[in-house]
């Protein structure tokens, strides 16, 4: 295996896995690693014939699909700058994004380019369609024709694994242009290099168990590195099977995902894992007969073991192991799954760290913790005593990004000048390097005296109670307040009126604070009848309410 150039991986992978299935659309068509690499030639032939050259920035948009993924490797292979762009962002955002980066040509969905407005996008030469790679809008002159053109065998020549190539990337050329979903203003674009995308998948190679033939399920976004790294460049860089779902991935398709490819490494956000948890196994749990018998030493173990048999089969059946990233895992949820010996762990990571800075496998993790700093990176925590007081998590190292995109001064104010990433999390860590986070610097508040309160540790408290799908915790005239967005799905079972939700809600209060410290009581929970407004990544923006 060629391990000291990017493309070079997937070059090797594809001529070793030739015959062998690449990418599905889930329940749709396959396609071998073969007939992607045709695609690729062709659509290499276009950018060629097109004057597109190495380090030209070409911008997808759409949700996860097979041309999603071949888009992205064509343009990686040309040695051209891929810029991913989140469907979910609305109009205008796109707009910016393509003009900002100053992206030649367009990879999209029919329907999200039907809600562009074409004189908006100065300098798109060219846009073809995510669904089945045909023309949809060209500025260029004869550009449409060129496109067909050279989107044929005979005139794009047959690739086979003899004459497979892709160009490749210096270390510290830009490789992937990311313009995050931010929560305090409009995206930065976080330019990530190859030698960062090269790390992160040398060191998953190293420490996940993924080859040949192995199967996936991709849902989390491609148009972030998280999803784009370890559902796609990892598997496809060992000559895995990836199934994408091209629709908006509800917990209730994942699971069939799951069920039907049995996939062997599942990435996860914690917004589906607790789902599964509150919606399969809580209200298990709490009935009478069955609280009854967890009291039982022996009994409480086969129980353990039945729950734990049925949501290992939930996902499939046949994986090595969870991995969660992205947010915090709700305690309540881990501890359980900690109790049921489930196979799961949790890692650590950024954008700008494309993105991994720690991991460790689920039968070493440590409880609470966020894993161990991975082996191509150094940690610091800005604190006098880094093992016991908070400060924030500062890394550098290979996976480290090269800055933020025609923006010196976020760049100045993210990286310091002895090369120090500034996280903007706060945690501590032990004397292994294993990471806990405490919280984020922006969202930490002060107590009356002073004390540093985190509220999304308060929020996962309050998150365990009764009828809470999601809070957020604000200070308001020196008071703690949380704003509730109820369960729908319990209110449309039970339906409470109002006066007994007010009441539910003034005995969670009152249950929550006997958990929290005097300093950071909570004064009285306000129920909102919206769900929180959220970023891409399922992030609550926290500024609207706070």
């Amino acid at each position: 295996m060629k391990r000291d150039h990017l493309l070079g991986l997937f070059a090797q992978s594809f001529r070793e896995n030739w015959g062998s299935p690449a990418f599905s659309d889930f329940q749709g068509s396959t396609t071998t690693y073969g007939e992607a690499a045709q695609m690729i030639r062709q659509i290499h032939c276009y950018f060629r014939e097109a004057g597109i050259r190495q380090g030209d920035k070409i911008a997808i948009l759409g949700r996860n699909s097979s041309n999603w993924g071949i888009s992205f490797l064509a343009v990686s292979g040309y040695g051209a700058v891929t810029v991913p762009i989140l469907p979910d962002f609305n109009t205008e955002d796109i707009h910016h994004i393509l003009l900002h980066s100053e992206s030649r040509f367009l990879f999209a969905a029919d329907t999200l380019f039907d809600k562009l407005d074409s004189p908006k996008m100065t300098g798109i030469s060219g846009v073809v369609s995510l669904t089945d790679f045909s023309a949809l809008s060209f500025t260029s002159p004869g550009g449409k024709d060129r496109w067909s053109k050279c989107f044929t065998v005979e005139y794009a020549g047959l690739s086979s694994p003899e004459n497979f190539e892709l160009a490749d990337f210096e270390g510290d050329d830009l490789s992937v242009l990311s313009y995050t979903s931010g929560t305090s203003g409009f995206s930065k674009g976080v330019m990530i290099p190859a030698r960062s995308l090269l790390s992160n998948i040398i060191y998953a190679q190293e420490h996940m168990p993924l080859k040949s033939g192995d199967k996936i399920v991709s849902f989390l976004p491609m148009a972030h590195v998280f999803g784009l790294l370890f559902e796609f460049l990892f598997p496809v860089s060992v000559g895995c099977h990836v199934n994408f779902l091209t629709k908006p991935p509800t917990p209730q398709l994942i699971i069939k995902a799951f069920q039907d490819v049995k996939p062997r490494l599942i990435l996860s956000v914690p917004l589906v894992i607790e789902k599964i948890y509150r919606k399969r196994i809580l209200p298990a749990l709490e009935k009478p007969a069955i609280k009854f018998l967890l009291k039982v030493p022996g009994i409480k173990l086969l129980l353990y073991k039945k729950v734990r048999a049925s949501l290992v089969e939930t996902f499939g059946g046949n994986f090595h192991e969870i991995v969660i990233g992205g947010a915090p895992l709700n305690k309540e949820v881990e501890t359980f799954f900690r109790k049921i010996k489930f196979p799961f762990t949790i890692g650590y990571g950024m954008t700008e760290c494309g993105p991994l800075i720690s991991y460790e496998p689920w039968d070493r993790f440590r409880s609470t913790s966020a894993g161990r700093l991975v082996d191509r990176m150094e940690v610091r925590i800005d604190s006098s005593d880094p093992f016991n007081e908070v400060g924030e998590i500062l890394v550098r190292g290979t996976n480290v990004m090269m800055g933020y995109y025609k923006n010196e001064k976020a760049t100045e104010d993210a990286i310091d000048a002895e090369g120090w990433l500034h996280t903007g999390d706060l945690g501590i860590i032990d004397k292994e390097d294993f990471i806990y986070i405490r919280g984020r610097c922006k969202n930490m508040l002060l107590g009356p005296s002073g004390q540093n309160i985190y509220p999304e540790e308060m929020e996962a408290k309050l998150c365990n109670y009764p009828y809470v799908q999601e809070c957020v915790i604000t200070e308001r005239e020196g008071r703690m307040v949380a704003f509730v967005y109820p369960d729908p799905e319990r209110i449309e079972a039970e339906k409470p009126d109002e006066n007994q939700m007010k009441g539910i809600m003034a005995e969670n209060c009152r249950q929550v604070n006997k958990e929290l410290p005097k300093y950071a009581q909570l004064s009285t929970i306000i129920l909102v009848d919206k769900e929180f407004e959220k970023t891409p990544k399922r992030n609550i923006k926290r500024y609207l309410y706070t």
